[in-house]
């Protein structure tokens, strides 16, 4: 028996209006996309240029698995992220801000965009929204890091109120809270950031000049990434360091070892000629520019090269990196009789007590003995090595380190 024939007849699904189209014709009449697994209808056949309109105005949402808004007028995530960028840019040009908290601004800047989408309506946004917001921060950071993240973005977005962007304040809910004090403390206890002085032997035998120089510095002076890629020649005068610390501006002054001196030469006698006639960095990459450009996921170049040296000793992780050296410095810079006020006054702490702001100076012996310490600590095996069992060479002497007036 011959199959009955239907009566009906189906059109023809009309063609793509273009070969780039990224609907389809779909047989309920629809111009259709599947996204994530789900087919997203977007309008009849008969009006394509209404269907990738509705496309491109739900693309971000859908790609990130949410479920798109009504779209609304008023600022929008991009807009918020860049008009906020472009204010505190002024500020970095008065030098009332740093370069580097610029910078920290734009990563999570871009982040909120990823995770809201650029068209995105601000007034629009939910407590549910920034709970994602803090748990996509949550799969790459930890406490400490998190609770940074959580800052910053309340920062932009209450930008766009101070500022008058949108006529309420943000509510963000209970999920989206900094970490609690408690757990911060919990997660540093976790990690250890504190070398011992034989791993610091083994980073300066293998370590490339450039970075040998800057691991002398972080135990030598206390200095961190951000402090050795934007070292200027200016902060080295003969044998000491005298550098106010980016971060805070407080006054930083310090002596240095032999050792950091003689690194510090070698480096200053090889240094290239950077690419802008301008720069004054110590340090300068093979492309012949400071160390301060950040990759991808917001790693420095420094750390990059201190996690390769890690690796190679098999001593990576458990909060070990380059800005333990300061750590270590405070901790061991501490045991020492020079006192706790020329341990802050070498690292550049912000002494924020009524002694702090009636201290106008710290004694030169003072800080001799807190870098002497630390260097008996540092190369105290090697020299019973050289000395023989048992036997340790005598301290080393003020006028070891320098006797520059200070």
């Amino acid at each position: 028996m011959a199959p009955r024939q239907s009566s009906v007849t189906s059109p023809p699904k009309p063609a793509k209006p273009r070969p780039d189209f990224p609907l389809y014709a779909h047989a309920s009449k629809r111009w259709a996309k599947k996204v994530r697994g789900v087919t997203r209808f977007f309008g009849p056949w008969d009006n394509p240029q209404a269907a990738i309109e509705l496309w491109l105005e739900q693309k971000d949402d859908l790609l990130a698995g949410r479920e798109p808004r009504a779209k609304s007028d008023g600022l929008t995530i991009a807009n918020l992220v860049n008009r906020f960028l472009e204010h505190k840019e002024e500020k970095v040009k008065t030098g009332e801000l740093k370069q580097r908290t610029w910078e920290d601004y734009k990563v999570i800047g871009a982040k909120i965009i990823e995770v809201f989408g650029r068209g995105r309506c601000v007034v629009d946004l939910r407590p549910s929204d920034f709970e994602k917001l803090r748990n996509e921060f949550s799969k790459t950071h930890g406490a400490v890091t998190l609770a940074d993240d959580v800052t910053r973005s309340k920062v932009i977005f209450n930008h766009a109120y101070k500022q008058r962007l949108i006529d309420i304040p943000i509510f963000y809910g209970e999920g989206f809270k900094k970490p609690s004090a408690a757990t911060i403390r919990r997660e540093r206890h976790k990690k250890c950031r504190l070398f011992k002085a034989k791993e610091i032997r083994a980073l300066l035998r293998i370590a490339s000049p450039q970075v040998k120089a800057m691991i002398l510095l972080g135990i030598n002076a206390g200095l961190g990434n951000h402090d050795c890629s934007t070292l200027p020649l200016t902060a080295i005068q003969g044998n000491w360091l005298i550098f106010p610390r980016p971060k805070t501006g407080v006054a930083r002054k310090c002596p240095l070892w032999p050792e950091t001196v003689k690194a510090l030469q070698v480096v200053l006698n090889d240094r290239p000629q950077p690419k802008d006639k301008d720069c004054k960095s110590v340090f300068l990459t093979r492309c012949r520019e400071p160390w301060t450009a950040k990759g991808k996921n917001g790693d420095s170049p420094i750390t990059k090269e201190m996690v390769k040296l890690l690796k190679q000793l098999g001593i990576h992780g458990n909060g070990l990196g380059f800005y333990a050296l300061r750590h270590t410095f405070e901790t061991i810079g501490g045991e020492s009789n020079g006192g706790q006020v020329a341990v802050n006054f070498i690292m550049g702490h912000t002494d924020n007590t009524m002694s702090g702001v009636y201290r106008e100076r710290v004694s030169k012996r003072k800080l001799f003995k807190v870098c002497r310490h630390v260097r008996n600590w540092l190369f105290k095996a090697k020299r019973k090595s050289s000395h023989g069992k048992g036997k340790t060479s005598p301290p080393v002497a003020v006028s070891d380190l320098s006797d520059a007036p200070f």
